[in-house]
C-alpha cells in the first residue's frame, strides 16, 4: 500500500503466538545468553521465579504476525527505527496477542513518507506485556 492509502489510527489484530521453552532457550543461546533466559536454577532464584523469554524474541514472534499482513507490500522502502518498552515478563506457555495501530504519518518528500506503527502485545490475561514503536519509510503514489 502506498503512503497515501494508509489510514492514520487504523488498527490490525495480530494472530496469537504461544511461547515455548525451546524457542526461549534457542533464541537466548544465540542472541541474549543471560542466565535469566538460559539457566533454570538461576532464574528460580530471581524475582521472576522461572526462566523468562528474551524481550526481543517475544516482540519478534508477534512482529512476524504483523509482517504477514504485508500492509506496505512492494511500497516498503526501508525500516527506519524501532523502540521497545517492556512491562511484564513473558514465560514459557504464555500466549501473546498483538494489536498494531498506525499512530503517525509524516510526508518526507515527493517520493516517500514515514509511517509509525505502535504494536501493543498482551498476554493471555489481557495484561500489556510490551509495546513497540516502529517507523518505516513507505513509497508515495507516483504523480
Amino acid at each position: 500500500m502506498y503512503f497515501e492509502e494508509l489510514e492514520l489510527g487504523k488498527s490490525y489484530d495480530l494472530e496469537e503466538v504461544v511461547i515455548t521453552k525451546e524457542q526461549m532457550l534457542s533464541f537466548a543461546a544465540q542472541y541474549d545468553p543471560l542466565p535469566l533466559h538460559t539457566d533454570e536454577e538461576y532464574a528460580r532464584s530471581t524475582k521472576f521465579g522461572a526462566l523468562i523469554a528474551p524481550g526481543v524474541m517475544s516482540f519478534m514472534l508477534v512482529w512476524k504476525q504483523f509482517l504477514a499482513l504485508d500492509l506496505y507490500g512492494a511500497q516498503t522502502v526501508a525500516g527506519k527505527s524501532t523502540k521497545m518498552e517492556w512491562f511484564l515478563p513473558v514465560y514459557e506457555g504464555d500466549a501473546l496477542k498483538g494489536t498494531a495501530t498506525i499512530t503517525r504519518k509524516e510526508e518526507r518528500n515527493p517520493y516517500n513518507g514515514l509511517v509509525e506503527v505502535t504494536v501493543d502485545i498482551y498476554n493471555q490475561k489481557g495484561e500489556l506485556a510490551l509495546r513497540d514503536w516502529t517507523e518505516t519509510v513507505v513509497m508515495r503514489k507516483p504523480k
